[in-house]
């Protein structure tokens, strides 16, 4: 019995050294300290400005503010940031911290989600906003393709976290932006993509 549970324990450390290990890694997002503005509208031209933010490693965030709504992108974007956005219908903006979800595999650990919370306006209570994670697949330098994988509500939900790193560990790599389906987890705010 027991010469038989060292093959299979063995088979089980390949199996998970294969599919590397999944942990996380917390970054600061702070407009003032972590971000340049490369763009903004000049006076009579609306409210709006692109930012640039340190991230993980050399993966960048990149914010796009307009009429305080906020569309984020996390990693190695496409020629024209432009052409996609997405956010909150409602009021919004984003927490403090971001959450990277890194596989390693020997020595190179690599950034494939990232799960991060927003606070929607709420028009029932101004004073009460509603707590969104946003999961997001990580654009990767030779494929420049980022968007939101999921949405899971936080407000009044113990297992939000959990929930939105079994999300992203599940669907963010293989996800196909602009044509797999989002998953909503628990009743969120309307939120949408603009392909242009």
């Amino acid at each position: 019995m027991r010469a038989l549970l060292i093959p299979l324990a063995f088979a089980g450390f390949c199996q998970a050294a294969h599919a590397g290990d999944i942990s996380s890694a917390y970054t600061d997002l702070d407009w003032k300290k972590d971000c340049v503005t490369y763009a903004q509208a000049q006076e009579g031209d609306g409210d709006w400005a692109s930012l640039a933010c340190s991230g993980y490693r050399g993966y960048p965030v990149l914010v796009g503010y307009d009429d305080a709504r906020e569309s984020v992108y996390y990693g190695f974007p496409p020629d024209d940031m432009t052409a996609v956005w997405e956010s909150f219908s409602a009021l919004n903006s984003s927490g403090p911290k971001v959450e990277w979800r890194i596989e390693t595999k020997g020595d190179v650990a690599i950034p494939f989600a990232v799960i991060h919370r927003r606070s929607v306006s709420n028009p029932e209570d101004e004073n009460k906003p509603t707590e969104v994670l946003v999961v997001a697949k990580v654009a990767q330098p030779e494929e420049h393709e980022g968007c939101t994988v999921g949405l899971v509500l936080a407000t009044g939900n113990p297992q939000a976290n959990d929930l939105a790193r079994k999300l992203a560990d599940e669907k963010a790599k293989g996800f196909a932006c602009g044509k797999d389906k989002r998953e909503v987890i628990g009743n969120v705010p309307d939120f949408g993509r603009v392909d242009n």
